[in-house]
């Protein structure tokens, strides 16, 4: 099976259990890897025989855009919009990092991975 990966979306958010970061927000960094079969659009050259990467980020933005205490909440809101809407999508994984959470430590970034799949 064929795979689609957008590396390094950064984007800044307001996700977390305390006060603190509803008001001040921080950085995070996604990845997301997709997989499903590029092999008719490798032959025709038309972007409706892909999965489209550039549909693949708004998802990842606009949800992003949406607070939540647990950063699992909005991993899995991406994944299940991801197969919900691109319907080429057979499997999709994403690695959802929250940089510079207040931990208490010096730890560059607290990370999720989740997988989902038909």
């Amino acid at each position: 099976m064929d795979r689609i990966k957008l590396e390094g979306i950064r984007l800044f958010g307001y996700h977390g259990c305390l006060d603190e970061e509803s008001l001040i927000g921080t950085n995070y960094n996604v990845e997301i890897t997709v997989w499903g079969n590029l092999g008719k659009s490798a032959i025709s050259d038309e972007l409706g025989d892909t999965i489209d990467y550039v549909a693949i980020n708004k998802i990842v933005a606009e949800e992003m855009a949406i607070r939540s205490k647990l950063i699992e909440q909005v991993a899995e809101r991406i994944l299940s919009r991801l197969m919900r809407e691109i319907k080429m999508i057979k499997k999709s994984k994403i690695k959802l990092s929250k940089l510079q959470a207040p931990l208490n430590g010096d730890v560059d970034a607290v990370s999720i991975i989740m997988k989902k799949k038909r």
